[in-house]
């Protein structure tokens, strides 16, 4: 009786969707964010975004399972040859994960700029002589590129794979709200 209880429960729940708000991620850049995401803290910039340069801003789900974050690549266009430079992404993309399934990809327009895309999942293998990191890293990514006045703005949304569900719809609604003045 209560397995059906939580049956029917589970089938007839709402969605519930994440809240969207519009946040300035900085001077120049707005965008809509969770809004109960928190700006990360440095430890966890420094763990999920080991880089000489700091992400822009970056922000996190209460759990820390997602993240949200804008960055400057240090990959510089000296013209705008979108379809060149996503081929260059998306190279950069297959190499840095062990297996990457794609979703979708493109150039769209957002707010008058054209914006390289990539929506997908990816594995990282996980490593056998290290009792913590046996398990592959599954996550779904959506990540775009914007070329302009000589540098690359890189915005990235990841969770774990089987979270895609969950935040699909939102990430695509995050990535489509993407504004650069």
């Amino acid at each position: 009786m209560i397995r059906i209880l939580l049956l029917v429960l589970l089938v007839f729940a709402p969605d519930v969707k994440p809240k969207l708000t519009k946040t300035k991620v900085t001077k120049n850049i707005t965008m809509l964010t969770p809004s109960d995401w928190t700006v990360m803290v440095p430890e966890d910039i420094i763990q999920r975004y080991p880089s000489v340069r700091a992400p822009l801003a970056a922000y996190t789900s209460p759990d820390r399972m997602s993240d949200l974050a804008v960055n400057v690549s240090a990959t510089q266009w000296p013209d705008s040859n979108l379809n060149m430079a996503s081929q260059f992404f998306k190279a950069s993309l297959m190499n840095l994960f062990d297996k990457v399934d794609i979703i979708s990809e493109g150039i769209k327009t957002i707010h008058k700029k054209q914006f390289i895309y990539f929506e997908f999942e990816s594995r990282m293998n996980g490593n056998p002589q290290v009792e913590a990191a046996r398990e592959p890293m599954l996550k779904y990514s959506y990540v775009m590129y914007l070329i302009e006045d000589g540098r690359t703005l890189v915005f990235s949304f990841n969770c774990p794979r089987n979270m895609r569900a969950e935040w699909q719809d939102a990430a695509r609604q995050m990535m489509n709200s993407v504004k650069v003045n």
